[in-house]
Parts: structure tokens; sequence; C-alpha cells
């Protein structure tokens, strides 16, 4: 018998959405299971930069690393997104980021597998420095603007 991929609930085949849950079983992004990410003590910080980042650290394009320089950013597996996630397991506009006084925004743009921070499906986070962002099966670092 199959189960939700993001609670784990019992689904019957005819299920198009799980019952305890509500995540959608159907359409054409593709499903993935969420990972589980432990922060690495020694990983290597990047050079300072005069604007915040975002890193790959997992999935399709690790080590790819985006400045964040605008104050609004899309996300997504649209071409036209400032930052392009060319996997199925993205939507289309899969979320937004905007500068805020306190850092930056993300927030979820009705994706089909939800927007995690840190394990935590959320619709939108204040981000702080050392984030771990999965979308998909992408997990993106978020590093803060360097304090001089």
């Amino acid at each position: 018998m199959a189960t939700c991929p993001v609670c784990n609930a019992q689904l019957a085949e005819t299920d198009t959405a799980c019952p305890v849950c509500g995540f959608k079983l159907i359409g054409q992004t593709q499903a993935f299971k969420p990972i589980t990410m432990n922060p690495t003590p020694n990983m290597a910080s990047p050079q300072l930069l005069s604007e915040a980042t975002l890193s790959i650290v997992k999935g399709p394009q690790v080590g790819n690393v985006f400045r964040l320089s605008t104050d609004t950013l899309t996300i997504g597996r649209s071409p036209q997104c400032d930052i392009f996630l060319n996997d199925m397991t993205v939507s289309r506009m899969h979320a937004t980021m905007r500068r805020t006084p306190a850092g930056y925004e993300i927030v979820d743009a009705d994706s089909f597998n939800g927007l995690w921070v840190n394990n935590l499906n959320v619709k939108d986070a204040v981000l702080k420095d050392g984030d771990v962002i999965q979308i998909g099966t992408f997990c993106l670092v978020y590093q803060a603007t360097p304090q001089m």
C-alpha cells in the first residue's frame, strides 16, 4: 500500500490527495520525499560577499551559488525565474524571495510540493544565516549578508 510522501499516512489507490495532511498526489509536478539534512559544522564558509547567497548543497546543480542582489526574486522550474531549478519536483513558480529590513523572506507560491525551511513545511519564513531550504529535491543553504 502506498504512503503519503509528506506525513507517511496510508493511502488508497484511488486517493488524489492525502486524507490526513491534504498533500495533492496528482499533477504535472512529480512528488518527492523530504530529506533530513543536519548542518555540517566543518562546512567551508563562502568568501565574504556584498550580498546574501543561496548555495545548492544537495540535489541537481549541487555547488551552484546564487547571489541575492535584488529586492525580489522568483524561484522555480520556469526558465524565466531568477533562480531556475530545473527538476520536475519543483513547480514552475515555486517561491518568491523579498528583501526586508530583517533580511530575506521566502514565500511559497502555492507550489505542489511545498516549501521547507529547516525541515518544517512553511508558507513563508524570514531567513536566518545558515537556514536550510528545501525546494523539491534541492537543498539550499542561505548565507546572510556579512556584517562589516
